[in-house]
């Protein structure tokens, strides 16, 4: 991690954008960089709800051991299997489960599960830590933003700033897990990086204020985010009226 870096966005964040949150980070690694390791749950866990403590600054490590989330544990990259009759879990249900309803019909399900793609991560540990507990052995790959409407306005206008091409954040259909890790690490392996605006999932926004959705951008293009803050918007009088409210 470019320790650098890491103070210069910390300044310009402040500047910027007052007392908004800062981002949370995660990768694999073969190791646990220092964090500590989660509980291993012992029941169905979420791990939006645990990211909680994150934000508050304690680094935790997970590995397929502690996540106990079907879904999450799917997302992250642990496993590929799906509980029997997911089509009906996540549609409509039938005689043996009650259905999530979040797509009409189990047949849309198994459409959408065409689409989708497991991590390369190879059984590695994931590692979170905030923003500023970053230190020059940890590589994050993705910063995730849990950020209120002002706040995600100002990302998602960032995030266009050097674009031509309307497209460069997206939101794709999944869980909390999938808009933040999933969905995001995948885009660390293109040449065009995307950032991903997500946390719509039902079943998982009790865990987060309800003012708030999430901004999750690969490093790389987080890095050129970061280089074009003070030629932005951001030092215009539009931006100033808006930062009045962050404070």
């Amino acid at each position: 991690m470019d320790t650098v870096l890491r103070d210069k966005f910390i300044d310009l964040w402040e500047k910027y954008f007052g007392n908004a949150e800062l981002p949370i980070t995660f990768y694999y690694s073969d190791g646990d960089s220092g964090a500590e390791w989660a509980e291993k749950p012992k029941g169905w866990s979420c791990i939006i709800c645990d990211l909680a403590k994150v934000r508050k600054g304690t680094s935790h490590v997970y590995n397929g051991e502690r996540i106990t989330c079907g879904g999450g544990k799917r997302y992250l990259g642990y496993t590929d299997k799906l509980r029997p009759g997911f089509e009906y879990f996540l549609s409509c249900g039938n005689e043996n489960m009650e259905g999530e309803r979040y797509l009409r019909t189990p047949e849309h399900v198994k459409e959408f599960l065409k689409y989708q793609q497991r991590l390369p991560v190879g059984g590695k540990n994931l590692v979170f830590k905030r923003w500023d507990k970053l230190e020059e052995h940890d590589n994050p790959e993705v910063a995730i933003f849990f950020a209120t409407p002002d706040v995600l306005s100002g990302l998602f206008t960032l995030a266009n700033f050097d674009q031509t091409e309307p497209n460069s954040t997206f939101t794709p259909f999944g869980s909390g897990c999938a808009s933040i890790i999933h969905y995001p690490y995948l885009e660390t392996m293109n040449e065009r990086q995307r950032a991903v605006i997500g946390m719509f999932d039902p079943s998982a926004r009790p865990c987060i204020p309800g003012n708030t959705l999430t901004f999750a951008v690969p490093m790389r293009k987080f890095e050129t985010m970061v280089s074009y803050m003070e030629e932005s918007f951001l030092i215009t009088p539009t931006w100033t009226a808006i930062r009045k409210r962050l404070t």
